[in-house]
């Protein structure tokens, strides 16, 4: 049953009239704790339609950083709860840079738990959303652009691959 769940929520999010739905919930997910990348879900609606580039890219930064928004509270909320926190570099790093360390919230594997840290240390809302959405906008359209940029032929060679 849990199988069929998954087959038809994949199904439901691969419908080309609701592409920007799909980007929007894969780059919320994948900005939370759960291993998954949104890149690619971000290049293929925009290479099946290139008229929609910065719908995309905003729909994703949004999805994207209301995610990264997920694991700032997540932060507070741990704090909260495990009161008694065992102070590394991390925690030293980001009380020095402050929310400007958000514009490394793109970056895979330490993106994410920069922005629980950030809960966790309480370090200011706004300014963290603010960088946050503006490292992420800047790693979609980079990421999108190289990608566009991409001989077709080097895709279908990859695809033969796998």
């Amino acid at each position: 049953m849990i199988e069929a769940c998954v087959q038809w929520l994949l199904a439901f999010l691969a419908v080309p009239e609701i592409g920007l739905f799909s980007v929007f919930v894969i780059s919320l997910v994948s900005a939370t704790l759960l291993p998954m990348g949104s890149e690619p879900a971000v290049f293929a609606v925009i290479k099946a339609n290139p008229s929609l580039f910065w719908m995309t890219i905003l729909v994703a930064t949004v999805g994207n950083t209301i995610g990264g928004v997920i694991n700032y509270w997540m932060g507070v909320g741990a704090k909260q709860i495990f009161a008694k926190e065992r102070q590394t570099r991390w925690f030293d790093w980001l009380q020095r840079f402050g929310p400007k360390t958000m514009l490394l919230a793109w970056l895979p594997g330490i993106g994410d738990p920069i922005c629980l840290l950030a809960g966790w240390l309480k370090l200011p809302f706004w300014p963290c959303v603010a960088y946050m959405a503006v490292g992420k906008f800047l790693r979609y359209v980079t990421m999108t652009w190289l990608l566009l940029y991409v001989p077709d032929g080097v895709w279908q060679y990859l695809i033969k691959l796998f």
